[in-house]
């Protein structure tokens, strides 16, 4: 591989679908937002002001990454990944931790507050990377291919079932195995993987009551319609009420005060009902070709570790946002999962686009036709 990149611009499709998405989601946010004037108006100003602010670094940090050589980030992935690790061990200091709705998942400083897990997404896929990048060709052995894994699954398990964040988890475990499948692992060790993560799981669900509620909710909308099938229930009739061009920006009846969380899990909802099966439509295309443009950039990096970060990057945002959705629509059990570029969460949003920018970055160095699983 030649170290000396020629500077080239970021690929403008790219450039383009990340934008796209953030103003999309901001103005869905916006319109979901108002439901919180039923509530309180101060309420609303502030969580307008917060996600505004939340954007505006957003964007300052994905330029900023979008600077940064990707090798720079291969170089220091192990301890960028240590430090993840770390930031997610304070949640262990009671006077640090925050718990909300039944979970502690959020750091409290006092002057900021935070979700630590949303920083593991990232140095996961650096590291995972990183380490394959190492292992190359030996990546279909045992040693270096899913113990590793496995390894890094254990520390991560305990970190984040600590956190009653199954979630964040299992999307992590998903993008690691498809990580190492597009690196060419067996596809032996990939069974196995994938049966210990289905596992790990069930698992939870037998043992962990709010997650097995899930699960029998998802069975039985109607079994308890004022209670854990309340949520459900309220998005299928938003959902519904939007029939093929929706009721309008705005206009969702659903976000003042019958749908829960309308500006968090359940802002999909809000969306569909205001814009209707195409408006529903547009923004599921909007991931999918931010998706595709990022793989297809994978697909041109001139090494293993940018091609991998660029999936992984990819993997990591279209299967959490896909999940989301799914939910809202009785797909799959509900999920604490975020829409990402859309929902309320400082966090989830600046990361993201950090995580484009990382991306984007590789873009500039990309032009390579050469297979990502080669260096």
């Amino acid at each position: 591989m030649n170290n000396n990149h020629q500077n080239k611009k970021i690929d403008r499709f790219f450039l383009f679908m990340t934008f796209a998405l953030a103003v999309s989601g901001f103005i869905i946010f916006l319109s979901a937002s108002l439901g919180l004037l039923l509530k309180d108006s101060n309420g609303f100003e502030y969580t307008a002001i917060k996600q505004t602010i939340s954007l505006g670094l957003g964007i300052i940090i994905f330029f900023v990454f979008s600077q940064i050589p990707y090798l720079v980030l291969k170089k220091h992935a192990f301890f960028i990944f240590i430090g993840a690790i770390a930031i997610n061990i304070l949640l262990f200091i009671p006077s640090l931790a925050l718990n909300h709705g039944g979970a502690t998942r959020w750091i409290d400083l006092g002057f900021v507050t935070f979700q630590p897990s949303e920083f593991l997404k990232i140095a996961f896929v650096l590291y995972m990377a990183a380490w394959i990048f190492y292992a190359k060709d030996r990546i279909g052995t045992f040693k270096y291919g899913l113990f590793p894994y496995l390894v890094i699954m254990a520390v991560l398990t305990a970190i984040l079932l600590q956190q009653s964040d199954t979630d964040t988890l299992a999307i992590i475990g998903l993008t690691g195995i498809l990580m190492l499948a597009i690196a060419g692992a067996s596809i032996r060790h990939m069974v196995v993987a994938g049966l210990l993560m289905i596992g790990l799981i069930i698992g939870v669900i037998v043992f962990r009551p709010y997650a097995l509620e899930r699960v029998r909710t998802f069975f039985d909308h109607s079994a308890d319609s004022q209670g854990s099938g309340y949520q459900i229930n309220q998005s299928l009739i938003a959902i519904g009420s939007g029939q093929l061009t929706g009721r309008g920006f705005g206009q969702s009846i659903q976000k003042f005060g019958y749908l829960p969380q309308p500006t968090d899990d359940s802002i999909f909802a809000v969306a569909a009902e205001e814009f209707g099966f195409i408006g529903s439509v547009i923004v599921i295309l909007l991931y999918l070709l931010f998706a595709i443009s990022a793989f297809r950039i994978g697909a041109r990096s001139k090494d293993i570790f940018g091609g991998l970060t660029a999936s992984g990057i990819a993997i990591l945002i279209i299967s959490e946002s896909f999940l989301n959705m799914a939910a809202m629509l009785g797909l799959i059990p509900l999920s604490g999962l975020p829409l990402l570029f859309v929902s309320h969460g400082g966090t989830a949003l600046i990361i993201t686009l950090a995580a484009a920018g990382i991306v984007a970055n590789i873009s500039k160095y990309g032009g390579s036709e050469r297979s990502l699983v080669k260096s």
